[in-house]
């Protein structure tokens, strides 16, 4: 099979799970202030996608959390039992999650066959009926429900846990 698009795999692999989702279509949009412009309509919990890194390196962090709020990563390094953190580079974005910056997503989780990241996410999203990210691509964003979400990470198999932000 010829993948024409990152977002097929992320569609597949939905599909295969029996996990209903709604596909949304707008311009490029690295940041969550452009993508804001979009989203109106859209009825779903949206986030903010951070790839992250330990000091040494050693550790891989994908933390989601609402759109609206700042990250504080000392406060999540503080949570999560790890020293400091920082934004890993877009070296390491494409070799862990298969994305390029301005895509990141759960759904790289797909690519991540060591299960070596571990998910982070903000204990606000678990209260949300429906969750959006883009599909590994900046062009689209995707709508399901919480719960599908929780079955979609747990296929996955990466280490969850959960903090306040």
């Amino acid at each position: 099979m010829i993948v024409t698009s990152p977002e097929e795999p992320v569609y597949a692999r939905l599909n295969a799970l029996g996990i209903a989702f709604t596909r949304h279509e707008h311009p490029p949009v690295a940041t969550v202030d452009e993508a804001e412009r979009h989203w109106a309509g859209i009825d779903a919990m949206h986030s903010k996608n951070l790839f992250l890194r330990n000091q040494k390196g050693t550790r891989h962090y994908l933390v989601i959390i609402r759109h609206s709020k700042r990250a504080d990563l000392r406060a999540i390094a503080d949570q999560i039992g790890d020293g400091k953190l920082s934004f890993a580079s877009p070296e390491r974005l494409i070799a862990h999650l298969g994305v390029t910056p301005g895509s990141v997503s759960p759904f790289g989780l797909i690519h991540d066959r060591a299960h070596a990241i571990v998910v982070v996410i903000d204990r606000e999203l678990q209260s949300a009926e429906r969750v959006s990210f883009h599909p590994n691509i900046n062009t689209v964003t995707i709508t399901i429900a919480r719960s599908d979400f929780d079955q979609f990470l747990a296929d996955c198999g990466n280490s969850v846990s959960y903090v306040t932000v």
